[in-house]
């Protein structure tokens, strides 16, 4: 007989009862189960990241392993952006620009050697004296440093202590070996490298130009021709007015110096040492000058006896860095050129590991060049403002 349908207080049947667990939905959807897979959508953007960052550490490691290629053309570029705006005062004058890169080149080249032959005398006999002026300074800096010692004799103590409970001891043998081929090899390459630094930068003063018109050229819209053009041109004018601003700035401040110096009692050849020293230092921002400071205060303590005045150089420094970084630079460059101090940083760290002190040295004009194109491109503006 067949089955009637169930009474409303009757249990129902195995195949008639409702087995949806609590809180799952009507089409049987368990809402604790695991979610379903992310969309594409979702997933390339993080695979774009993890690509861009591969990309960004594949073209640092090559900078660094090519820097042999990379610098010499970098440096060749920066010294045809300053000369430059010479060449084109001399074209004016009917000259050829061969003519001009060539006057402009052979006068950088002998006020070059004009200066490093001026300084090569006070800074061999510098380096001839420094071995036995420290052995001098010795007692000073023990005198100085008494509660330093104070602390250490402490530490050592504990040391002590320390061994001869556990009864070992650990000794760490240093070993030096010294290559008498490295410095025969070192010279010709470097020799090398500076005569390619001269020979591009004549060239890309000569011939910069039409290498910029002919790259152009390849560009498919007038759009992107015209923009090009801007940031070749605006990257050109910024950096050959920052660098010709800066360098008349830092002569200024080594001349300064070396004029202070001289005052003090210093000879005059030394004293320009320390002023040349001073304004090549400063074209590193931060770095350069934490490094002249701890250079002025070790020949403080070698020129002078008294105390006080071993700290007059390094004061001297302090002071007019902190006139020249504060007002002067400020007040002539103004907020176009001014850079996010912690930007700068990691530029200048960035630059340093990869290039070494040349990477030092072009930080901020890379910096400048990155910025002003990023403030050229439609959308790219804020990144520019980042980085001021």
């Amino acid at each position: 007989m067949a089955a009637g349908p169930a009474q409303p207080g009757s249990p129902a049947a195995p195949e008639d009862q409702d087995l949806t667990l609590p809180g799952a939905s009507a089409s049987g959807t368990d809402e604790f189960a695991p979610d379903p897979d992310p969309p594409l959508s979702a997933v390339r953007p993080r695979a774009s990241h993890a690509l861009n960052l591969l990309a960004t550490l594949a073209v640092g490691y090559t900078l660094w392993l090519a820097q042999g290629v990379v610098l010499p053309i970098l440096l060749g570029m920066f010294f045809a952006l300053i000369g430059n705006p010479i060449i084109r005062g001399l074209r004016r004058l009917r000259l050829p620009r061969v003519l001009c890169a060539t006057i402009v080149l052979l006068g950088g080249l002998a006020a070059a050697l004009a200066l490093g032959y001026q300084l090569a005398q006070p800074a061999a006999e510098w380096a001839r004296q420094v071995p036995k002026e420290l052995s001098r300074l010795a007692p000073k800096l023990r005198q100085m440093s008494k509660p330093v010692h104070a602390a250490s004799e402490a530490a050592q103590s504990i040391a002590r202590a320390t061994e001869a409970g556990d009864g070992k001891k650990v000794d760490v043998v240093r070993t030096e070996v010294n290559d008498p081929y490295k410095s025969l090899t070192a010279t010709p390459m470097m020799l090398t490298s500076l005569l390619a630094v001269v020979l591009l930068t004549f060239f890309f003063m000569v011939y910069g130009e039409n290498l910029q018109r002919n790259a152009i050229s390849l560009l498919p819209s007038r759009q992107q021709k015209r923009v090009t053009v801007e940031i070749m041109q605006s990257i050109e004018r910024e950096i050959s007015r920052y660098v010709l601003t800066i360098s008349a700035i830092n002569l200024m401040l080594g001349l300064a110096l070396a004029g202070s110096f001289y005052l003090l009692g210093v000879p005059l050849a030394e004293a320009l040492l320390w002023g040349t020293m001073a304004a090549v230092l400063n074209f590193a921002p931060y770095v350069g000058p934490l490094i002249g400071i701890i250079i002025m205060l070790l020949m403080g303590f070698v020129a002078f006896d008294e105390a006080w005045m071993s700290l007059v150089p390094a004061g001297i420094y302090l002071g007019l860095h902190t006139l020249e970084g504060q007002i002067l630079t400020p007040v002539i460059l103004g907020r176009q050129m001014r850079l996010s101090p912690l930007v700068l940083i990691m530029a200048l760290m960035a630059f340093g590991s990869l290039w070494g002190i040349i990477g030092l040295l072009l930080a901020v004009p890379l910096l400048v060049c990155v910025k002003i194109t990023l403030s050229r491109i439609e959308g790219l503006e804020g990144w520019a403002r980042l980085l001021e």
